[in-house]
């Protein structure tokens, strides 16, 4: 593919959506200029579905491959096995490779809607880590200290509340960063909770390969609810949500976070965004007609026009004339009388018990329109019953 040197493309991939460049960003600007580099992308499959967050880093992925750039996306089913300990105050749960398998199921059809496949090759890490022998661990290991992976902050901050940090988390740096030795390349992208990794991946590529590697890390986004976005916390916005979810999610943004959304999750232009910003500050625009605008940009992004239209439609439906949605989920339930906890999960609107009870002592749960506080009653469960969870799930009894 031939490379690309439109100025004003490659200084908005060296400074659109990213939040800091090592060693330095003049260099990586020169290298590209100069030379078709290789660079690559790394996420662990530790769950089924991608989130907004997911999208920037692969976003500047596409973008440096849309400048003629080799981009690869490394799937991490090798360093999944050791899981990232990464901005965790606790060990990640072990996961076996049948949830790997299943959580990549569909995986590259949602990344397909940021992510051009004739351009941007996927590769697997477990292909070569999990072919390492003893003796190449070993080499790995022996050029970088291990008092730098204990120092790490998560792992102080366990150790002072009496915790304990695995061998296994302190050798998750090890393995990513021999992705880069492996694949050779000039740039790692990641989110800036990744910097220690993409640190040590720079200091093997310079101690096994002799050479400099570059890292691009990229803001984090925080959630729905102003808080980190996380798949355990409820507060994503996923890829796989159909678009009234997806529209519903965004109107309920908090206002100071229209901007940030604005700008590290659409195609919107700089000058615009800087109108929006200062029509924002000065009062000037309802920060609910910007989030509009917002939640339209989005959900024609990863759904289309349409859709996006009927997504304002149904939102007015629900959220301003205070009626029902116009589709419901119709789910068949044969018991006639089932546990709420159980009815949530038969019904899909609540994954496991533990979140149906959460749900409920949250007073997030109605039945028929009524508040359920009550997370050990049974439900007599009738046909056309309307359960809705939170403000914009919704299903039918059949």
């Amino acid at each position: 593919m031939k490379r690309k040197t439109d100025s004003q493309k490659i200084k908005e991939a060296l400074t659109r959506r990213v939040e800091k460049i090592l060693p330095d960003r003049e260099g990586l600007k020169k290298l590209i200029q100069k030379t078709r580099i290789r660079l690559y992308l790394g996420i662990d499959p530790t769950g089924s579905k991608l989130h907004l967050g997911h999208t920037i880093a692969l976003r500047k992925l596409q973008e440096f491959s849309d400048l003629g750039h080799e981009a690869i996306l490394v799937v991490g089913t090798g360093t999944v096995l050791a899981g990232d300990p990464s901005a965790r105050n606790e060990t990640r749960p072990r996961i076996t490779e049948k949830e790997i398998r299943e959580n990549m199921a569909t995986w590259k059809k949602q990344a397909k809607k940021i992510l051009d496949f004739s351009k941007v090759k996927i590769q697997y890490n477990g292909d070569w880590l999990l072919k390492l022998s003893l003796k190449e661990v070993i080499e790995i290991a022996s050029h970088i200290s291990a008092i730098k992976l204990f120092k790490r902050d998560m792992f102080q901050r366990r150790l002072k509340r009496g915790d304990t940090v695995w061998t296994h988390e302190t050798l998750y740096p090890l393995l990513q960063g021999y992705d880069s030795v492996v694949l050779d390349v000039d740039l790692e992208i990641g989110g800036t909770d990744q910097t220690f990794n993409m640190l040590i991946g720079r200091e093997l590529q310079q101690k096994m390969r002799g050479r400099e590697k570059f890292i691009l890390t990229v803001p984090m986004v925080l959630g729905i609810d102003g808080k980190q976005m996380s798949k355990t916390s409820g507060n994503c916005i996923w890829l796989t949500d159909n678009p009234n979810q997806m529209f519903g999610k965004i109107m309920s943004l908090p206002d100071n976070l229209i901007i940030t959304y604005f700008d590290l999750l659409t195609r919107v232009p700089m000058d615009l965004l800087s109108q929006y910003r200062k029509e924002l500050g000065t009062k000037k625009v309802n920060p609910m007609e910007l989030k509009e605008k917002l939640a339209l940009e989005i959900v024609k992004m990863y759904h289309s026009e349409k859709a996006a239209q009927g997504a304002v439609r149904e939102f007015i439906r629900i959220f301003k004339e205070k009626k029902l949605p116009a589709k419901i989920p119709i789910i068949k339930v044969k018991d006639r009388k089932l546990n709420i906890l159980d009815l949530l999960i038969k019904t899909k609107v609540a994954a496991s018990r533990s979140e149906a009870k959460r749900l409920i002592l949250q007073k997030g749960v109605k039945i028929n329109g009524i508040i359920q506080k009550d997370w050990k009653k049974d439900v007599e469960t009738q046909k056309g019953q309307i359960i809705q969870v939170g403000k914009r799930k919704f299903v039918r009894l059949g």
